[in-house]
């Protein structure tokens, strides 16, 4: 008897959180109200430069990305006047959990398991009401040549990880990457290849229709970069220079 008790509320929490996590990202893609979303800043690499940069951030530095997101969800007539509401966290003085440098299925289910977890405790001295989501920028010093590690976005706990440079001068491109994982935690894919990072045609490019077709001119936000040719592309410089495509406007329900 005790048993079969403790089951049904095991099972009863399980359906709880279930169902409390579709509810929340079902309405985080309703577009009837601002998002919620919170930026905290972590000194990646223990640098002076890194740790400068952070005590200097102000919730300006991220306007672009309200101003991109409130361009774009307009262009598909959702009437929001701010679809996305940033603010500023205090700086997190703990790294995120690593991912396996050769994931599988699993270790990849225990990696989110321990995020989300992770996301809680770091955050909960700062928030007493939950944000909508929540990114964690990973800032390095931007003297020391590295490839920088791959950003992710968790639609599971609407969480995401940014690594970027502690620098003005890649202010812009940070937060083209921000708003990247940030649509990942709404439900958008990825649309470039795993091999290259080349935007795949037609979803991955920013004017699929343009004649012709090389170079593009603008890049699709979950494409992640500029097309020049079938085996060229950059990052753009800001998210003046990004737009969200058909497919990623389906995908976060913006377009019917």
């Amino acid at each position: 008897m005790f048993k079969a008790v403790r089951i049904s509320i095991l099972l009863f929490i399980l359906l709880f959180v279930g169902l409390s996590a579709f509810l929340t990202q079902a309405r985080s893609t309703d577009w009837n109200n601002s998002l919620w979303v919170k930026i905290y800043p972590i000194n990646a690499d223990g640098s002076a430069e890194a740790s400068k940069y952070i005590a200097e951030l102000a919730t300006s530095d991220f306007e672009g990305i309200e101003t991109f997101l409130e361009r774009e969800t307009e262009r598909y007539s959702k009437n929001v006047s701010r679809p996305a509401r940033i603010e500023l966290g205090n700086e997190i003085t703990e790294q995120p959990p690593e991912l396996d440098k050769q994931p599988n299925m699993m270790s990849v289910m225990l990696w989110s398991m321990k995020m989300r977890w992770w996301t809680g405790s770091v955050t909960d001295a700062q928030d007493r009401i939950d944000p909508d989501v929540r990114i964690f920028v990973r800032y390095h010093n931007p003297g020391k040549t590295l490839v920088l590690e791959n950003s992710v976005g968790l639609q599971k706990g609407m969480v995401g990880i940014v690594n970027g440079y502690a620098s003005r001068q890649h202010r812009d491109t940070n937060n083209v990457i921000i708003a990247h994982e940030f649509l990942h935690t709404l439900g958008a894919t990825d649309k470039y290849s795993a091999v290259d990072g080349q935007p795949i045609g037609p979803d991955g490019l920013g004017e699929p229709d343009r004649l012709p077709l090389y170079p593009q001119r603008y890049a699709e936000i979950m494409g992640g970069r500029i097309a020049l040719s079938e085996d060229d592309a950059v990052i753009p410089k800001s998210l003046k220079y990004a737009v969200i495509g058909a497919l990623t406007a389906s995908e976060i329900n913006l377009s019917e």
